[in-house]
């Protein structure tokens, strides 16, 4: 049992976070991409892929968000934001 405001419930709390901020993303670039047709395809499968991802290693890390399994999912999202934000920089 870990106490309110201990490292791990803070931790926790970061990751839960960065979990969320792609999810979020993901949305928002599936209403830009169907409102104006751009990467219609990928805008409607990055949030599957998130949902399921996020479905998947949760599951097998048996509920632990601090496994480093669920962990490396967050980044790895966070790789396919950042890649998302360069192709949008090098083509504007």
């Amino acid at each position: 049992m870990t106490r309110q405001g201990s490292p791990d419930d803070t931790r926790l709390r970061l990751v839960a976070a960065l979990a969320v901020i792609p999810f979020l993303a993901s949305i928002f670039f599936l209403g830009f991409g169907l409102n104006y047709g751009i990467m219609r395809e990928f805008a409607i499968g990055w949030p599957l892929f998130l949902i399921f991802g996020y479905v998947a290693t949760y599951r097998l890390a048996k509920g632990d968000l601090m496994s480093p399994l669920f962990t490396l999912q967050v980044a790895l999202h966070w790789i396919m934001l950042a890649l998302l934000v360069g192709l949008f920089v090098r083509f504007t």
